[in-house]
């Protein structure tokens, strides 16, 4: 049995939290104002900055001869998720 590489993993995850998204934006489209439409698209933020304390979501590295700004900013719903099982899913019974 082979064992997958560990970028492949990480893509198909992110792929289908992306997917998920997506998926979650149309269906916004489509459900009335109401609780179900609360359900499926509160959002949880994630990001970068708020690790270090940073209220802006940016790491900021100041080496006084140049300054290096990273950013990374997530936000998962429930959609998202459905995505990302679904894409481990994939990954596990379809080899």
């Amino acid at each position: 049995m082979q064992k997958r590489k560990i970028h492949i993993i990480i893509i198909s995850l992110f792929v289908g939290a992306i997917f998920g998204g997506v998926f979650g934006n149309v269906f916004s489209l489509v459900l009335p104002e109401g609780v179900v439409k609360d359900f499926f698209l509160t959002s949880i933020n994630f990001d970068l900055g708020g690790l270090v304390g940073n209220e802006s979501g940016v790491l900021i590295i100041n080496l006084k001869v140049i300054i290096l700004k990273f950013g990374l900013s997530m936000s998962f719903n429930f959609t998202s998720v459905i995505g990302i099982a679904i894409a481990y899913y994939i990954l596990r019974y379809l080899r």
